[in-house]
């Protein structure tokens, strides 16, 4: 594990906390993009919730909670009781991933057209005991998202019409540091960063993604 960072997963959500702020980059429901941030809150919400509907629900668990802000905030209609967890470690560096998965809204980028919102179902997080730049934190976003897509392939995921999913319709990513340690540049698979980032992903929604297709015969 990450000295200072804590995991907790149940029924209502995932949520990592850290004793010092995080940099954190993100596709997150609430407070997405780079920013910093003390707690990643994963929340489960029933699949057909609306999006006028999600309004105050993420505020309203983290002060119930007790989470201490600032944090930012996902929405997910797996169950998060079934997350995973897995960590990586090699370069003097150390990595954590926290997913959710469900593939039920299979779609493929590109093909599939314009839909309604819907909350996300693979949403994955990477927290890294590093400290990279902001473009290696863009690229570590985009080397979770080949593993991701990469996994689904090698399962064969098929979408409603045949064509081979490359996810579902609103996955999400979070990358996060804690600024410590060696100074990472980079991001993508084959960097050091990249590589331990690629591997707790690799881990943890490689298993997501296996115990989905065998509760879904």
């Amino acid at each position: 594990m990450i000295e200072g960072i804590e995991i907790a997963v149940d029924r209502e959500a995932a949520v990592v906390t850290a004793r010092e702020p995080l940099t954190v980059l993100s596709s997150a429901f609430v407070r997405g993009g780079l920013t910093t941030a003390r707690a990643i809150v994963n929340l489960h919400v029933r699949k057909n919730i609306s999006e006028v509907e999600t309004d105050g629900l993420l505020p309203r668990f983290a002060d119930r909670r007790g989470i201490r802000g600032p944090w930012v905030g996902l929405l997910t209609s797996a169950w998060t009781e079934k997350g995973v967890v897995a960590e990586a470690s090699g370069f003097g560096l150390t990595a954590l991933a926290v997913v959710t998965v469900g593939l039920s809204n299979r779609i493929a980028a590109g093909e599939t057209p314009v839909a309604a919102w819907a909350p996300s179902t693979i949403n994955s997080i990477v927290v890294v005991d590093g400290a990279p730049e902001a473009a290696a934190l863009v690229n570590a976003a985009m080397t979770i998202t080949e593993v991701k897509t990469a996994l689904l392939a090698a399962v064969d995921l098929r979408c409603d019409d045949g064509r081979l999913a490359s996810g579902t319709s609103t996955d999400a990513v979070v990358v996060a540091a804690t600024g410590r340690g060696p100074r990472c540049r980079f991001g993508g698979p084959i960097s050091d960063f990249g590589w331990v980032v690629a591997r707790a992903a690799r881990e943890a929604l490689d298993a997501g993604i296996r115990r989905w297709i065998e509760e879904h015969p």
